[in-house]
Order: structure tokens, then C-alpha cells, then sequence
């Protein structure tokens, strides 16, 4: 990759945003929202005008062509003023967008993905669960004896804006005694369906939405409903694990960088700002050095974070990239947001300024979406570092 300015038109994309986050994510209004656990459809709705949910969306679908860099950088700048649209974005065009897209049937593609393309549907992922890892899931699937339904069983934490979803994307055991990873299955289940019950869980990050535990006693949904349809029953690990996965590492680490952008800008305003010993806190050489290593360190997750990108928009592969930029830029994020709010004292913590959010948000980025020890299971066995 040769680092030249971005393309035009992801520059004007960037100003676009900047404009609409000024004119309908005012500071105030954000920081009830977050209080809320509230992101308001009305302005999804608007953000949603701007074409922006169809960057993962091919474009005989209604979309605008599968746009990685395009779309990370709205992911970016909505990440700037917090998750209260950056978040639902992400169950719009990327949980739906990229997996309809690269796993749907032509009957799923034709009937949703032009309405992921309008920012008229969300998908939730239902992975988690209380006590089981990934690859030893509890939750159960069978089809009917007729074969026309999947019946689900279990029950799965984490699945964050569940209750605004139009499906959760479940990972289910469909074959307890078949071989490991050979025996799971996508299934879509809406959150309405006889069954179903959601439990919130309460959290102190990312607050445009609660996360819920979802638990399913017999629900019934049609064979249909089997993400890439029927003959993908127990292919569900290699579809998860594919290039999708790659991806989805890529969004929450955008999302930490986004807020980090966000601390460091309200930092360094803050430290021009307040005056401490007859000059303003930035003239002391402490603070200085606080904050060009956050700027600098700042400066190095962006080339991670987009290079990881570009190998992904590109078609490389960059499952090791993309796990090395999850790692680095969340643990490091983390780094430059605690820095910031030490330059600003007791005010980062305080209410009317955003620092306490960027806080309370940036602690989860390295365990959210795959943690930073898992990153670097992945990465050794990508680059088969010996285990024995």
C-alpha cells in the first residue's frame, strides 16, 4: 500500500459526516442519549439518507458496491461523537450488509439486501454464551421431521441491539455428536418469535443500546431461515471464521480508534485551555510529553488500522493483519484515552465533558469482539508458531 491521500470521493464522505454529526449529534443531546442507553431511529433514519448502508452492498442489490475503506471511514467519524450511530451502523451494514452478501441465498439477497442498502434492517450476532466457548456451544438446533423447520434451543449472552434487530444471526449446534467445527450452524432467528425471551444486561460502555441474554425454548423458525439455506447445515464455523470474520475485527477496532480521535482532540483543547501556575497546562513539559506520545501513538494505529483495511477491501488475505491491528490498536487506544483523561484531571471524569464516556467506553475494547489474548492465538497459529 502506498500511502497517498485517500480517494476523492472517500474525502468528501468524511466531510459529509463531519457536517451531519455537527448539525444532528449536538454534545448535549449524545451525552442524554448514552444515559438513555437510547440511539434514536429518527436520526439513523437521516444518516441512513446519505447512502452510507449501501457501501457493503452490491450495487444490483441497490447498494453502493462493496466499499470497505469507504465504509470504515464512516465507522470512523461516527465513532468520533460515540456509538449512538457507529453502533447501529454496524448491525446495518456490516453484520447484515457483508454477511447477506457473502452467505445469503438469492432468495435472502433479493428480499434484504435491499433494505440493509436503505438502512431499513439490523441483524445481532448470538454467539456468546454463559459458560461455553465458541467452539463447545450448548444451544441446539434440529430440523422438524418433515424438514421444513429448525427448532432452537439455548441461550446466548451478549447479543447486543437484540431488541432492535430483525434477526439474530445464532451459531448453533445442529449435530451433538458430530466431528468438532463440523457441526454448526447459522440460523436466523427474529427476536419476536414464540420462544424468545430477552433479558437486558446492563453495562457501563457502549451504551446505544442494551446487550441482552436471549433464551429459546422451541422456537420454531422456517429451513429458510438458515443463513446460505439448507445445504449449508453444519457449515456454520468455516462461514463465521471466513472472510466476514477478518471484517468484523476491523469494526470495533475502528470504533477504538474512532474515540480515540475524540480524547485527544477534547485534551488537547482542554490543556490550551485551563491554566495551571500562570501559563496554560500544554506550556508544562509533562503534559507536552502526554500528549505527542497520544498523538503519536494515535498516528500508528491509523496505519495499522487502515492498511488492515485495505488488504480486506482488496481481497488479500489479512486474517493475521487484521488480528495484529484488533490487538495493537485496542490495547493501545486504551493507552492514549487513560493518558487524556489524566491530562484533564478530575474534569475526565466529570459530567459535561465527553472523557468520561471515551473512558467508559474504551475499557471494553480489548475484550469485545475477539480479546487481545485471543488475538494472539490467532496470530501465532496463523503464522505456525509451534505449541508443543
Amino acid at each position: 500500500m502506498n500511502f497517498a491521500p485517500e480517494a476523492e470521493h472517500i474525502i468528501m464522505l468524511r466531510d459529509t459526516l463531519r457536517r451531519f454529526v455537527a448539525a444532528e449529534l449536538p454534545r448535549e443531546k449524545v451525552q442524554q442519549w448514552d444515559r438513555e442507553h437510547h440511539s434514536p431511529p429518527e436520526v439513523f433514519r437521516k444518516l441512513a439518507d446519505l447512502g452510507v448502508c449501501g457501501l457493503t452492498v452490491p450495487e444490483e442489490y441497490g447498494g453502493q458496491g462493496r466499499d470497505l475503506m469507504a465504509a470504515v471511514a464512516v465507522v470512523d467519524e461516527l465513532s468520533r461523537r460515540g456509538m449512538v450511530l457507529s453502533g447501529p451502523y454496524l448491525h446495518s451494514a456490516f453484520y447484515g450488509g457483508l454477511n447477506i452478501t457473502a452467505h445469503g441465498t438469492d432468495t435472502q439477497k433479493r428480499e434484504w439486501l435491499p433494505r440493509i442498502a436503505r438502512g431499513e434492517m439490523f441483524f445481532s450476532y448470538g454467539l456468546s454464551e454463559p459458560d461455553a466457548d465458541l467452539a463447545a456451544i450448548k444451544t441446539r438446533a434440529r430440523l422438524s421431521d418433515d424438514g421444513t423447520a429448525v427448532i432452537v434451543n439455548g441461550t446466548k449472552r451478549w447479543c447486543t441491539f437484540s431488541e432492535r434487530a430483525d434477526y439474530l444471526i445464532m451459531l448453533v449446534n445442529s449435530d451433538p455428536q458430530g466431528e468438532r467445527y463440523k457441526n454448526m450452524t447459522l440460523v436466523l432467528v427474529p427476536p419476536d418469535a414464540p420462544g424468545v425471551t430477552l433479558e437486558p444486561i446492563d453495562h457501563m460502555n457502549i451504551r446505544y443500546t442494551l446487550s441482552n441474554d436471549v433464551i429459546m425454548e422451541d422456537v420454531t423458525v422456517p429451513v429458510e431461515n438458515i443463513l446460505g439455506g439448507p445445504e449449508r447445515w453444519n457449515q456454520g464455523w468455516g462461514m463465521l471464521m471466513g472472510d466476514v470474520l477478518d471484517i468484523e475485527k476491523l469494526e470495533i477496532t475502528t470504533v477504538a480508534y474512532g474515540i480515540a480521535c475524540a480524547a485527544v482532540d477534547e485534551a488537547w483543547q482542554y490543556s490550551q485551555e485551563r491554566r495551571q501556575f500562570g501559563k496554560p497546562i500544554c506550556a508544562h513539559q509533562a503534559v507536552r510529553h502526554q500528549l505527542v506520545d497520544a498523538k503519536t501513538k494515535l498516528q500508528a494505529c491509523r496505519h495499522m488500522l487502515y492498511h488492515a483495511t485495505w488488504l480486506a477491501h482488496t481481497g488479500q488475505p489479512c486474517s493475521v493483519e487484521t488480528s495484529m491491528a484488533k490487538l495493537f490498536i485496542c490495547d493501545t487506544t486504551l493507552e492514549i484515552v487513560l493518558t487524556c483523561q489524566q491530562v484533564m484531571g478530575a474534569y475526565g471524569l466529570a459530567e459535561g465533558y465527553d472523557m468520561e464516556r471515551h473512558v467508559r467506553d474504551i475499557v471494553g475494547m480489548p475484550i469485545i469482539g475477539g480479546s487481545s489474548n485471543i488475538q494472539k492465538n490467532n496470530i501465532a497459529n496463523r503464522l505456525r508458531l509451534p505449541s508443543k
